[in-house]
């Protein structure tokens, strides 16, 4: 890992991006008011065209940085279709983003299964019910899907889905902002060597 000279408070000595990632999410489950694992998921669809929309942050380690969806979702279609994808975290509070992007990889089942698992016993029946980004004729036809999969799994554990699971945006590019007066903000960028390992530079704000 290569280390590029830094000046600035939150970048001094700062040669790792997960670490610093770790680092600025602890201090955002401290200081956001709501939701501070919320995304914004950027991906391409089978025309070229970007689509986004916020998803929740369900894991990271040096492996990636999980989310979860219906495979069958655009999202999903989407991200099978390319297996890329970007990410960008925004923390108003603290004046602080993070933007990467990278390849994507499936987790594997037992991943998928235990987090399903964890999940609220409503959002699991709910991964049943809604097709996902298809066409819904009405808010009642939603709430009978509900209805009957709540029936039809009463008693006992209720299963993943086999078209639910969870994707894995590994970085080859993590960039971290911090806003600063006038505009003249702090931003900092690493890059994935061909060893696996960061070089970083300083960017123009």
């Amino acid at each position: 890992m290569t280390e590029t000279e830094l000046t600035s408070g939150d970048f001094t000595g700062a040669t790792d991006p997960l670490r610093l990632f770790a680092d600025w999410l602890a201090d955002a489950r401290r200081s956001e008011p709501n939701d501070p694992e919320a995304v914004a998921l950027a991906t391409v669809d089978e025309e070229g065209m970007p689509n986004v929309r916020m998803v929740l942050l369900k894991g990271f380690d040096e492996r990636g940085f999980v989310i979860y969806t219906n495979y069958e979702s655009a999202k999903g279609r989407e991200i099978l279709a390319t297996r890329k994808a970007a990410l960008c975290f925004h923390w108003k509070s603290l004046r602080r983003q993070v933007r990467l992007r990278g390849g994507v990889e499936l987790v594997t089942p037992e991943e998928a299964d235990e987090y399903f698992a964890s999940r609220p016993r409503g959002s699991r029946i709910g991964a049943w019910a809604s097709k996902q980004s298809r066409p819904l004729e009405s808010r009642f036809a939603l709430e009978k899907a509900v209805a009957e999969y709540t029936a039809r799994f009463a008693i006992g554990s209720i299963p993943r889905p086999e078209y639910w699971s969870g994707f894995r945006i590994v970085p080859l590019q993590i960039e971290f902002w911090h806003d600063r007066p006038f505009r003249l903000h702090d931003r900092l960028q690493f890059n994935r060597d061909e060893a696996g390992g960061w070089t970083s530079r300083r960017l123009y704000p």
